[in-house]
């Protein structure tokens, strides 16, 4: 298996050490001929605006779209959640994939000096709590009853998922903790055996 890393701006470098320490091979996206060597990819947290807008400009958007569609994960992290949405609550003309039938909430928990850890458990990933770094961290507004809410936090989904697509609140590339990793690549595994996202 080949992950990818969507690298136009944000946190890639720390996705991609976590992906590389659970074993995977790892290249950073940032061509339309990087998304055809992939079996899955990982848009990470940073600008969501900024990132919507170069994949439109560098002609990624469009390619990712079709690739996910014939079913290849993608695992959208902070501002990747809000990349990857069907909406954007008060950003109507924000450039964004649709991929998963949720409303985003941008800034959700507040400014950056707003930003706090939180313990939850996460059924798919043990009993052990999961430490969640929150940084202007949006949540999950609404969503289709097709999403699978993962975890929460004050009632609002911060963890889901809709058949190939990931989304998280936080980010779990900035701990020592590597389980949503795993399970990442858990369905990038079952994606391939199923042959479902071909090249």
């Amino acid at each position: 298996m080949k992950i990818g890393v969507l690298a136009l701006q944000g946190a890639f470098r720390e996705h991609r050490q976590m992906l590389e320490q659970c074993g995977a091979d790892v290249i950073e996206v940032r061509k339309p001929e990087d998304v055809e060597q992939i079996d899955g990819l990982i848009i990470p947290g940073g600008e969501s605006t900024t990132i919507g807008k170069l994949l439109v400009e560098w002609g990624l958007a469009e390619r990712v779209k079709a690739r996910a569609q014939q079913g290849m994960p993608i695992f959208g992290t902070c501002a990747g959640l809000i990349v990857v949405a069907k909406e954007i609550i008060g950003y109507a003309a924000q450039p964004r994939l649709g991929l998963i039938d949720i409303g985003a909430q941008r800034n959700a928990y507040g400014r950056q000096v707003d930003s706090f850890e939180h313990e939850f458990t996460i059924p798919e990933l043990g009993d052990m709590p999961f430490k969640a770094v929150f940084i202007r961290a949006p949540y999950i507004d609404s969503y289709e009853p097709s999403v699978q809410v993962l975890a929460e936090h004050e009632g609002k989904a911060i963890f889901a998922r809709q058949k190939n697509i990931l989304v998280a609140s936080f980010h779990p590339e900035l701990t020592g903790d590597d389980r949503i990793h795993r399970y990442f690549l858990k369905m990038v595994q079952d994606s391939a055996k199923k042959d479902g996202c071909k090249r």
